[in-house]
């Protein structure tokens, strides 16, 4: 007769399969990763189906179509696909929202500031900007702006109110201009090497500082580094010509580049960094005495990355096997506009500026292509959008200042600093902590609002998406471009804010 089994021994017997806790867990993850995947192609084939019923054409052909259409400004303002006048939209979007943010940004700190004044009439103008601009719809502003500049005295051969210098009518406003001339990308070249030898005398010059606690002005002196290579390379940066006819030769090397070679490359680049990673993985679970026992996320997570090399391999080489020519054909392209702007002798000053002119062709005068033209479209959505986030930056300032300790503030001012001295060097460095966040949501909303110009017929993407909907009858394709665009440069700004919010962030010892 055997002996009855032990509860030590029952302790350490498996369970049966279905009772097991990881099989459990695994079954119902991939149970449910597989019911997401099925609801989601079951909704797209219905969602196709439906649409293909209805006569909704939703194919991308309007792309390489000519719309007819005219783009009122821009850098094509007769575009002969759909897919570059989008991409006109596309810039004049970027252009609005890049400098919206840089204006924005300046006056949002300086009425922060203002609101944070001792002097009474400053801070009351500070708070009667806030409260009214944040107060009124942004596009009731915009519509206002639109109004004030278009009821304004028609060009003249004298327009004011500086002659020459600012021009102000029902045409808009134009101003001095300063831009990149033909030398610009030699330059550019000195000033790449001038970055790296300022980030090297910076990086020494923080050691010193650390190493004896004398004043070493790292900051100063890498800026002072820069000021030097730009000012040598405004006289040498003709001698760097010689990198158009090298651009030139490698757009020409990747135009002969199978594309089963440039397929099996993106697929060794999937499994590379699918392999690197769980390698890396492993190394952060390996102890003293051997590498640790996995978990089952652990297991979860290198099989997810083997996955995701493996889709990335079935997308280059059966799903999208055209991705390689693309990647083929806009690499040459870029080289070769590269080697252009090297080549041809583009050996001028790296930048150039030029005064606003008035020019009279005909029987009526125009703005003349000398000056930094702002149509009433443009000047009307710019100055609504950077007053209106103007005034929610200016109160996030303050809101960061204030929260500072009192003490700050009460020892810079024992030491005898000056209130410029203490904003600059105590207050602002720790409140930038705090305000950078809140800012970085106020320029997502700048680039979004910047949609609004529709309104006044400012030939931004939403303007352009809609007539080339309208022409060829294809708003979903078009809806689905602007989701991308707009993920697209929300994603980038996040990207940005969060690089110097991580920067600036407090390590703790």
């Amino acid at each position: 007769m055997t002996n009855p089994t032990t509860l030590a021994e029952r302790a350490h017997e498996k369970p049966p399969f279905y009772r097991d806790a990881t099989i459990v867990k695994w079954i119902i993850q991939v149970a449910a990763l597989a019911l997401v995947l099925f609801s989601l192609f079951f909704l797209a084939s219905e969602a196709g189906d439906n649409l293909r019923a209805s006569n909704v054409p939703t194919d991308f052909n309007f792309l390489d179509v000519d719309p007819g259409i005219k783009v009122s400004e821009g850098i094509d303002t007769n575009p002969n696909t759909g897919g570059r006048a989008l991409w006109v939209g596309m810039v004049n979007t970027i252009r609005m929202s890049i400098a919206g943010i840089a204006a924005a940004t300046v006056l949002g700190v300086i009425i922060g500031l203002a609101r944070l004044s001792s002097n009474w009439t400053v801070n009351k103008v500070g708070s009667i900007y806030i409260e009214t601009i944040r107060n009124i719809p942004l596009l009731v502003q915009i519509y206002i702006w639109a109004a004030i500049l278009a009821s304004l005295s028609p060009v003249t051969l004298e327009q004011g109110p500086i002659h020459g210098w600012i021009h102000l009518s029902n045409k808009g406003l134009s101003l001095p201009r300063v831009f990149v001339s033909d030398g610009f990308y030699q330059w550019l070249v000195v000033m790449i090497f001038g970055a790296l030898v300022a980030r090297w005398v910076h990086k020494r010059q923080t050691a010193i500082h650390d190493a004896s606690g004398h004043d070493t002005y790292p900051i100063g002196s890498a800026g002072g580094v820069l000021l030097v290579f730009a000012a040598i390379g405004w006289f040498i940066h003709p001698v760097f010509g010689f990198l158009g006819g090298w651009l030139d030769q490698v757009a020409e090397l990747i135009d002969g580049t199978p594309e089963f070679g440039v397929q099996l490359a993106l697929s060794a680049i999937f499994v590379s960094a699918a392999v690197l990673w769980i390698r890396s993985f492993l190394n952060q679970r390996r102890t003293p005495a051997g590498p640790a026992q996995l978990s089952d996320d652990d297991w979860f997570r290198m099989i997810f990355a083997g996955i995701g090399a493996a889709i990335g391999v079935f997308v280059v080489l059966i799903m999208w096997p055209g991705l390689s020519s693309w990647m083929i054909n806009s690499s040459r392209d870029l080289f070769e506009v590269l080697g252009a702007k090297f080549g041809d002798g583009r050996d001028g000053a790296p930048f150039d500026a030029m005064r606003p002119d008035i020019v009279k062709p005909g029987n009526f005068a125009n703005y003349g292509p000398s000056g930094l033209n702002l149509t009433i479209g443009f000047a009307a959505v710019f100055f609504g959008v950077v007053l209106y986030t103007a005034a929610f930056i200016g109160e996030i300032v303050r809101g960061g200042i204030l929260a500072i300790p009192k003490g700050q503030t009460e020892a810079a001012s024992a030491v005898g600093l000056r209130r410029s001295t203490l904003l600059r060097m105590v207050i602002l460095p720790q409140a930038i902590r705090i305000i950078l966040p809140p800012v970085g949501n106020q320029y997502l909303n700048l680039a979004k609002n910047t949609s609004l110009a529709i309104a006044v017929g400012y030939s931004d993407l939403v303007q352009v998406g809609q007539t080339i909907g309208n022409q060829t009858g294809k708003p979903l394709p078009v809806f689905a471009i602007w989701m991308l665009f707009y993920l697209a440069v929300s994603l980038t700004i996040s990207v940005v804010v969060n690089f110097f919010n991580i920067r600036l962030k407090i390590v703790e010892r």
